[in-house]
């Protein structure tokens, strides 16, 4: 069981564990033309329907700490994106995918393989929805920071606020996941893929907004996402820290 490993031997052993085993199924995903991306079945299903237990959740989130850290933050050179905060919906439904092969992430799916009871994923994505969302996360630090998320903005109200919301809160009904305090570098990443057509378990009303974006737009549009935040979600800045 997931629960009974520790984030000490998750660490040791994170490069052996992720290249053993059998590789990841393949599901079909965006490219198939049955694709229903809010479908609701199996384990997805069941999952969403229980309660999670955040205490419960602290423990079994325990083996994802050693790639997204203790407290939710991920890393800000995007290889693992910040999850604090995230509504537990996005949460399940991303393992789920993950663990079916609609969604490929060699590095995850043997952590994720592993977390087969729909309680234990409830309470963990309950533990992560419950922790504050940091305000040291990565953004934007290129050229003329200022005009990219004057850029980014416009692009974002036009086309991106109804349905992550004003200030990238998402809707935890819909799927649509929390962007406030998210890693700039993994935003540009994630969008990239989806307007390239490599994130297979991409929202399909997403996919056609963003195919048309540029490199450059994308780039402005992660920059100002990466600049929003959630009041009464954030963490406390840190006593001493320095204002960017």
């Amino acid at each position: 069981m997931i629960k009974t490993l520790t984030l000490a031997f998750s660490m040791v052993l994170l490069p052996a564990i992720a290249f053993a085993g059998p590789p990841a199924p393949k599901a079909a995903g965006i490219e198939s033309k049955d694709y229903q991306w809010g479908k609701m079945e199996g384990e997805l299903k069941e999952a969403l329907a229980k309660k999670g237990d955040i205490k419960r959740g602290k423990e079994t989130y325990e083996i994802c700490g050693a790639c997204h850290l203790p407290n939710g933050a991920g890393r800000p050179d995007g290889t693992f994106p910040q999850l604090a905060g995230q509504h537990t919906t996005v949460l399940i439904k991303q393992m789920a995918d993950i663990r079916m092969g609609l969604r490929d992430n060699p590095t995850m799916y043997p952590f994720a393989k592993e977390m087969t009871d729909p309680q234990d994923l409830a309470d963990t994505s309950a533990y992560i929805e419950s922790l504050c969302v940091p305000v040291d996360h990565g953004k934007y630090e290129g050229k003329d920071v200022a005009l990219q998320n004057a850029k980014g903005k416009e692009l974002y109200e036009k086309q991106c606020l109804e349905c992550h919301g004003k200030n990238g809160e998402g809707d935890k009904a819909k799927f649509y996941p929390v962007i406030a305090g998210q890693h700039y570098k993994y935003l540009l990443r994630q969008m990239t893929e989806i307007r390239d057509g490599h994130r297979r378990n991409a929202n399909p009303d997403m996919v056609k907004v963003i195919k048309p974006y540029t490199n450059e737009q994308l780039v402005a549009i992660s920059a100002y996402q990466a600049s929003l935040s959630m009041p009464g979600s954030m963490c406390k800045p840190k006593a001493g820290a320095k204002k960017k």
